[in-house]
Order: C-alpha cells, then sequence, then structure tokens
C-alpha cells in the first residue's frame, strides 16, 4: 500500500477524532457557499508546457552570496551564543485561538471545498498591523516530520518599518505537539550589517518560505537586488533590550520588541536579462533525486504573461546542509520548468504519488475577484482541473487570500494560511474533490 493509500485509510479515524470541529467549519463552509452561488466558472489554464530552450530555462537559475563568516562570528561574539528551535519554543508566549474562537470573518477566509479540517487563528494583539505570509513546516525540515522531539509550524508576517519608512520581516515559531491552543513566539529577520557589527531589517514581504534540514529559504520583494535570502536556524540570536529600534543599541542589541533575531547567512541573486524571473513562491518536494525546491512567480491576475513554475535541486553535501546545489561559480542551475495561464499564484506544490508517471502541480491562485477567493488548480501537461462549489459549480472555492502551500506527508496534511488563520487539510481531500 502506498504512503498516501495509508493516509486515505487514515482519514477516517482523523474525521472521527475531529468530529466537532469539522462540524463547525463544515457549517461555516455551507454558510459561505451561498455567497458564491452566483459566481461564474474561470477559464482553465491550460496544461503545463514545458520550458527546454537554454535561453529560457537560464533566465531562472540563481548565483549564491555567502554572508562572511567572520561576520557571524562577530555578531555571536558581540550577542552571545546562538540559541536553537527548542529554546525558541520554550519561550513561547503567544496562544493561537481555535476555530470556535475565530471570528466569523476569520473563518469565512477558509476554503469551502475542500474543507479545512484543522484551523486557529492568530493573536490579535500580537499580529495587529502584520500582513500574513508564507508558511512552512518541520515536516519540510525532515521526513520524520519534526525538528528534534518537536513539530513546529513557521509562519512568515512582515509590515511598515516606522522607522525607516521600508518594511520589517518575522517569522513565528509555532509548537505544533497537539495543544488545541498551540504556542508561539517570533523572531525578526535582519541581514548583517558593517562586517557583523551590527544587522537591519530585512524590508521586504514572505511570500515564500521553506524549512529543509537546517536553512530556512525566504523569498524577497522585487525592489531587493536578491531574490532568496537563507536563515541558518541554528544561530537564533537573543536580544537584550527591549526597544522599537532594530540593530544595536546602547546597552545592547534590539529587535522592535522581539526577543530574537534571525541573521541571514547567505543569499540569491537573479540574472539581471531581460525576462529574468523571481521566485515569488516556495515549497518542497522530497519526490526528487535530490529533494528539489520548487518556485513560481505570481503574475498579476489582469497581465496576459503566462506564468513560470520552476525547480531548483538541493544539495547533498553534508558541509552545505539546506543549500540549494551550487556549480563551482556558485551558480544554482533550473533542472525543470514550465509555463501555465494559471496567473495570480499564492501558492505551489509539486508531489508524485508513488507508482505515478509524473508529478501533479498544486496551484492556490487568487482570481481578482470582489469576493477575494481563490481557485486551486491541479495541473500537469495534459491539463488542469480546479476544485468546484455551490450548485453554479464555481471554481472560487479556495481560501479568501490564497497563500503558500506545505506538505506533510506523514500526515498527509496540506498546511497554508489565509488572512490571519492557520488551516490544514487532508491532500487527498484535494484530490477527491478534484476527482
Amino acid at each position: 500500500m502506498t504512503q498516501r493509500g495509508r493516509h486515505r485509510r487514515r482519514r477516517r479515524s482523523r474525521a472521527l477524532r475531529g468530529a466537532l470541529t469539522g462540524a463547525a467549519l463544515a457549517l461555516t463552509a455551507a454558510a459561505t457557499m451561498i455567497s458564491t452561488s452566483q459566481a461564474e466558472v474561470a477559464d482553465g489554464p491550460g496544461g503545463l508546457k514545458p520550458l527546454t530552450a537554454a535561453a529560457d530555462t537560464a533566465r531562472l537559475d540563481l548565483t549564491e552570496h555567502q554572508v562572511p563568516r567572520r561576520w557571524l562570528g562577530r555578531l555571536s561574539a558581540s550577542m552571545g551564543s546562538p540559541v536553537g528551535v527548542d529554546t525558541v519554543l520554550a519561550s513561547a508566549d503567544r496562544t493561537l485561538r481555535p476555530t470556535d474562537d475565530c471570528t466569523d470573518t476569520e473563518r469565512e477566509s477558509l476554503p469551502i471545498a475542500p474543507a479545512a479540517t484543522r484551523a486557529y487563528c492568530w493573536d490579535d494583539a500580537d499580529t495587529s498591523g502584520w500582513s500574513p505570509g508564507a508558511v512552512t513546516t518541520s515536516a519540510d525540515a525532515d521526513d520524520d516530520g519534526r525538528w528534534g522531539a518537536d513539530q513546529v509550524i513557521l509562519s512568515a508576517w512582515s509590515r511598515e518599518d516606522s522607522a525607516t519608512g521600508g518594511r520589517m520581516a518575522r517569522v513565528s515559531f509555532v509548537d505544533a505537539d497537539g495543544s488545541g491552543r498551540p504556542r508561539y513566539t517570533s523572531a525578526l529577520l535582519v541581514l548583517p550589517v558593517d562586517g557583523g557589527r551590527d544587522y537591519r531589517p530585512l524590508a521586504s514581504t514572505v511570500t515564500g518560505m521553506v524549512w529543509y534540514q537546517d536553512k530556512l529559504l525566504v523569498t524577497a520583494d522585487a525592489g531587493d537586488r536578491n531574490a532568496l535570502y537563507v536563515y541558518d536556524l541554528n544561530r537564533i540570536q537573543r536580544t537584550s533590550a527591549d526597544t522599537t529600534a532594530v540593530g544595536r543599541v546602547t546597552g545592547g542589541w534590539s529587535a522592535d520588541g522581539h526577543r530574537y533575531v534571525l541573521p541571514a547567512v547567505a543569499s540569491y541573486a537573479t540574472g539581471t536579462a531581460p525576462g529574468a524571473a523571481r521566485p515569488d513562491v516556495l515549497s518542497l518536494d522530497r519526490g526528487t533525486a535530490p529533494d528539489s525546491l520548487v518556485a513560481a512567480e505570481s503574475v498579476p491576475v489582469d497581465d496576459d504573461r503566462p506564468t513560470r513554475l520552476w525547480r531548483y535541486p538541493l544539495s547533498t553535501d553534508p558541509d552545505r546542509t539546506g543549500l540549494p546545489a551550487t556549480d563551482s561559480a556558485g551558480r544554482t542551475e533550473v533542472r525543470e520548468a514550465y509555463r501555465t495561464g494559471a496567473r495570480g499564484i499564492r501558492g505551489v506544490l509539486s508531489y508524485q504519488e508513488a507508482g505515478t508517471a509524473r508529478p501533479q502541480w498544486y496551484l492556490g491562485a487568487a482570481v481578482g475577484t470582489p469576493d477575494g477567493r481563490g481557485t486551486l488548480w491541479r495541473a500537469d501537461p495534459h491539463g488542469a482541473r480546479a476544485t468546484e462549489c455551490g450548485a453554479d459549480r464555481s471554481q472560487r472555492c479556495w481560501s479568501g487570500a490564497a497563500g503558500s502551500l506545505s506538505y506533510a506527508p506523514r500526515t498527509g496534511e496540506l498546511w497554508s494560511q489565509s488572512g490571519h488563520t492557520l488551516f490544514a487539510l487532508p491532500l487527498d481531500s484535494v484530490d477527491d474533490a478534484l476527482g
């Protein structure tokens, strides 16, 4: 029996264990479905078209830049020894709310079909002024689904930096070991500067994020010369001053009130040639050899350009844990690329079930409609299908603000985030809804 086959049997027992939560979510979905009954069916994007010409794939390549080790060493010498994820989780001081404590607006942002089987809402006081971004989990980090003894969810957030007029980004570490009210705390994402004598905020939203081995890879806005930044989860630094400043301050180190910072250890730049693409969304695919970092650009809904999907091989070198593979010139080359007619992509996932000929690509897309709902496509070279809901078979059934996709193979769950709501559902339920 395949892994996904075992998940189909497990799904029945999970449904019984989560009956109350499932009932609450189903009622919300049913109420929301009524409001979409007049929706038009979206045009399909068609099948994926392979990009094989060197001129096309070279536009997707990256160039690696390592932060000098002496910079990181100088920062640690001044801030103190780095700590790990377990230390951050042990200090979690915020709590996610279960579904029953979410507001009607928060529940309405959940998918209609398939329905979420688990959902949590963030602490309003903690997230006020912050915009949600990408999600990844310890199932990406390690194939046993845990980081050490812990199951962990990471959620990215960004907001305006009042001091600079730019932005700042953080990652919330959620202890997902089974509590109905998971606890969390956050670390600010920063970039070492001045030879490691100071740091500044990552001035970007984080629309894509993957935790692979001991590294966290995140996307950066188009205004940044780098497309990706890399953070080492063994290099989390404690701050020592509780101020709104970010960086070295009189008497210590500050991070806009956060107790932890994550300093970048590497970055990846795209080319400058016309047509060079930046990854806007990311996910991990363990079904390739080696494991691969899956990426997609997010072409605006009203643009007539096709969207590109591609993957980078991840390194198998024990001295390069968690990093993309590079050649002797520090270049990361694309191994597979496609174009699709789907636009407004906010989440991408590539998954290949054992015994099948090719991977399926799942695309969570915004559709630019007044109700703000998205569409979830499953695509391959032969075509694409979307989940449907309502009497008119509307395809606007996905989460309100379509977010990133992260798959946990051991539980069979697909994690995502819509607005201020974090949720999961079985990937099997997506396939069942698609037929």
